[in-house]
């Protein structure tokens, strides 16, 4: 079965976001913690969570995918923005709690020019400051496209972040598709390949969840613009390959194209033909 959803605002709560989900034949979906150009994070509403649980037990939502606001740095050259990256990062993890076992993803930053290595050590230090043993969250790293400063544009790079936090257990990846093809990780002629060089760098058994979007533009351009699917330059062959390859099927897809709900319900209809 395709595990697949899309990005669906969390201003009306679970409920309202489970209802939408099967509404457009999702059976998952992600949600951003709170605004994705802001700070502030809407107070969470326990009866809510409760009954979005007992409707996940039954199986049909088996994954959720909560997304970090846009406006993170961890690795900025300003302490004011890594300090702010800190206390945002470390108050979502407190409030994943309340839906324990789910997954929660963030980019990784740009080093502003201080250099990779000092973004790396700047992401692990705060990842290593805010996780704890017991926490129930799987904290996912985002591949990127690799614009500017990005970290993360390479498998190299999330690899060295996964080898300095302490608790590497409580790590994954998200795969971008849109990024990795920007980034110049040929998904459209070379996927298995790109799958096995994933693998030898970082391990398979660390990638937990898929961005699926097609690329406004060319292979390697290093721009990060989403396409709906099979109208950019990724096209509808690479993710018919893409959603039954077997080292991705098992993996919840989540769709970040520029669409609404309806365009949502029927990109996610056309990838079930092919999962």
């Amino acid at each position: 079965m395709l595990i697949i959803g899309s990005h669906l605002s969390s201003s009306k709560g679970f409920l309202h976001m489970r209802k939408e989900a099967v509404r457009i034949g999702a059976n998952t979906f992600q949600f951003f913690t709170r605004n994705p150009r802001g700070s502030k994070a809407k107070k969470l509403d326990e009866n809510d969570v409760k009954a979005f649980l007992e409707f996940a037990r039954k199986g049909q939502i088996p994954v959720v995918l909560a997304h970090a606001p846009y406006t993170l740095n961890p690795c900025s050259k300003e302490e004011k923005t890594r300090e702010f990256a800190r206390l945002t990062l470390e108050d979502d993890l407190r409030r994943m709690e309340y839906l324990p076992g789910n997954l929660y993803n963030f980019h990784p930053g740009s080093h502003t020019g201080q250099g990779v290595e000092k973004g790396i050590l700047l992401i692990t230090e705060l990842l290593n400051e805010i996780m704890w043993p017991g926490q129930q969250t799987t904290v996912l790293l985002e591949t990127m496209a690799g614009k500017g400063t990005e970290v993360g544009g390479r498998f190299e790079e999330l690899r060295r972040i996964l080898d300095g936090v302490r608790l590497p257990e409580k790590m994954g990846v998200c795969l971008d598709t849109c990024h990795v093809y920007d980034a110049g990780y040929d998904i459209v002629h070379h996927l298995d390949e790109v799958l096995e060089e994933f693998d030898r760098i970082i391990g398979l058994e660390k990638l937990k969840a898929v961005h699926i979007n097609d690329s406004k533009n060319p292979f390697g351009s290093h721009k990060d613009r989403h396409e709906k699917i099979g109208e950019g330059s990724i096209g509808l062959e690479a993710f018919a390959r893409i959603v039954s390859h077997p080292a991705l099927c098992h993996l919840p897809f989540y769709l970040e194209t520029p669409n609404e709900l309806e365009g949502y319900a029927k990109e996610i209809a056309l990838l079930r033909k092919f999962g």
